[in-house]
């Protein structure tokens, strides 16, 4: 039976020179494959919109072994109203902190060592100045969400995450299949969630890797009626 493990986070994208330049020549990462479709994705991968569409994948590595990025982009579509619920996505690599200054793309300090970023489109990465490590430079995602032990319990018990560590009184939790692989970071605020629940549901499928189990299978369907 495989390990599980999260494969990818998506970005919707609205100016894709932009976005590539980003992605690959600051952060470092690799095009690993792109795809072109003529109409809208029945799953709703590309969104609500029915016209031609890409999809690109980029990472430090082969998507068996990391954590990648899915860059989703409408044609016609040059911006997007972000939510709440994406706070950002740290990776280790002193390499990306030199790119980022080599190419005058602005960093904040955020703590020591620890500088913010805006992706084009306005998502938060956290890059640590630190060599880059041997296996993947991706250390997690962090989510918002509006209660965090409903969230622990979806995550944890329906998934099958395991709790690494939680924080009560900063109400933050983090999570992941395995000790070796990119984890999620669960805060919890007040957000309301820019998706469907029934949309949010197949968002978390795709993170994983296999099918879901039974009892996510059985969650699933008891959330969409």
């Amino acid at each position: 039976m495989a390990t599980r493990r999260a494969l990818h986070f998506v970005f919707k994208v609205g100016d894709r020179p932009q976005t590539a330049r980003f992605y690959r020549d600051v952060l470092g990462m690799k095009i690993l494959r792109h795809e072109e479709f003529e109409e809208g994705c029945k799953a709703t991968c590309n969104g609500p919109y029915d016209g031609k569409w890409s999809k690109t994948m980029v990472g430090y590595g082969p998507e068996d072994h990391h954590f990648v990025v899915e860059l989703t982009y409408n044609y016609g579509v040059g911006h997007y109203c972000l939510g709440n619920d994406f706070l950002g996505l740290a990776l280790q690599s002193s390499q990306a902190v030199r790119s980022a200054r080599e190419h005058n793309w602005p960093l904040t300090e955020v703590r020591n060592g620890v500088f913010e970023t805006l992706a084009p489109g306005g998502y938060k990465f956290y890059l640590e100045d630190k060599e880059r490590p041997e296996t993947d430079p991706v250390q997690k995602v962090t989510l918002g969400v509006s209660d965090l032990e409903r969230s622990l319990n979806y995550w944890s018990n329906l998934i099958g995450m395991t709790v690494y560590s939680k924080d009560k009184k900063k109400q933050r939790a983090v999570l992941g299949f395995a000790v070796d692989q990119s984890c999620a970071c669960l805060c919890c605020h007040s957000v309301s969630w820019s998706c469907r629940r029934s949309k949010k549901l197949l968002i978390t499928e795709q993170l994983l890797d296999g099918l879901p189990s039974p009892a996510l299978k059985k969650s699933c369907q008891a959330l969409k009626h």
